[in-house]
């Protein structure tokens, strides 16, 4: 995968503000891949956020484990995965095939999915499918758009959301990094100044082991200055609070790579970004049924950060056994 990284990164050298050659002379697992360049000092303003230098092209660790006191660690990452990142559309028929044919209420279920939607992608089990799920089905949304009212839109909520983490005092040193390498993802998809990224090249880095768990970090920082800046708000609905406060929970439970997600991430990062998320909740409850009702979550309005343009992406997920992977609606 680091060899397919580095051969997009040399394509798309030419003509513009892409840096590395992709040589490296580090010693990781996967292949050498060249060395992050000095993070930007991203400031307040929306308009210096996004006119920091990218770094997407690298496609390198942001030296995860590095980070000296713990926070945005990753002690449960494991490697060893032989499915990608990044799975391929598959008919969701593929799913029905693997639920076992006796249980009916999941079978009937799946039928009802089928009439919504037109595909499934699979993304990796491995506790961090939430935040790949949702980076993949935002960012392929952009591309197929080209959606520039939509890019500024969000960068000005990423520079909001930067500036919280400043304000909870969380080291620059620690998040300017993780926030350059999805401003400088969103700066190339668009085709203003520069070849555009196509779907294929997202989703080759998408599966790059390295640049992928980047961004999942980026979406996990976002999601634990979003909890934090408004823990009066989530206190009440985080489980196990008794022995524990907010800003602990953040810590082990969303800043930590290999945690799952639940409702409260999914409410968090989409008040933080101001993008709605829907969300098929695949399960046996016979309660309902039979009926599958998605779980619509909004921006808060209220929010400032939050504000969302009526034409912003949907990001459409379906959970199964607190797995998520992305669904394709049938209009799309």
């Amino acid at each position: 995968m680091a060899q397919e990284a580095e051969a997009i990164t040399k394509k798309r050298k030419p003509g513009n503000d892409f840096v590395g050659d992709g040589s490296g002379d580090g010693d990781g697992a996967e292949g050498d891949l060249p060395t992050l360049p000095e993070a930007p000092s991203l400031g307040d303003d929306p308009k210096s956020l996004a006119e920091a230098p990218g770094s997407y092209p690298d496609l390198v660790d942001v030296h995860i484990a590095c980070l000296s006191d713990g926070r945005y660690g990753d002690s449960k990452h494991r490697f060893g995965y032989k499915n990608p990142c990044v799975g391929d559309k598959e008919p969701l028929s593929f799913l029905a095939a693997e639920i076992q044919s006796g249980n009916h209420i999941l079978q009937e279920k799946i039928k009802l999915l089928n009439d919504k939607y037109a595909a499934l992608r699979r993304i990796r089990d491995d506790g961090d499918c939430f935040y790949r799920s949702f980076m993949f089905s935002y960012m392929e949304q952009i591309v197929a758009t080209q959606d520039k009212a939509e890019v500024d839109r969000i960068l000005a909520n990423v520079a909001r959301c930067r500036k919280t983490l400043q304000v909870l005092g969380d080291p620059d040193f620690m998040v300017d990094e993780f926030f350059s390498v999805f401003i400088s993802l969103l700066e190339n998809v668009l085709e203003e100044s520069r070849p555009s990224l196509s779907h294929e090249e997202l989703l080759q880095i998408s599966r790059d082991e390295s640049f992928s768990d980047n961004l999942v970090l980026f979406f996990r920082i976002v999601t634990s200055g979003e909890i934090r800046r408004r823990a009066a708000f989530f206190e009440p609905f985080i489980i196990g609070l008794e022995n524990t406060s907010v800003d602990q929970f953040c810590k082990e439970s969303v800043e930590m790579m290999g945690e799952e997600s639940n409702h409260v991430q999914i409410i968090a990062l989409s008040d933080a970004l101001g993008v709605p998320i829907s969300v098929e909740y695949l399960d046996q409850n016979s309660s309902d049924g039979g009926a599958v009702t998605p779980s619509d979550v909004v921006p808060n309005e209220s929010n400032p950060s939050g504000t969302y343009l009526s034409s912003t992406p949907w990001v459409n997920l379906l959970c199964h056994l607190g797995h998520y992977e992305i669904l394709y609606p049938k209009c799309q």
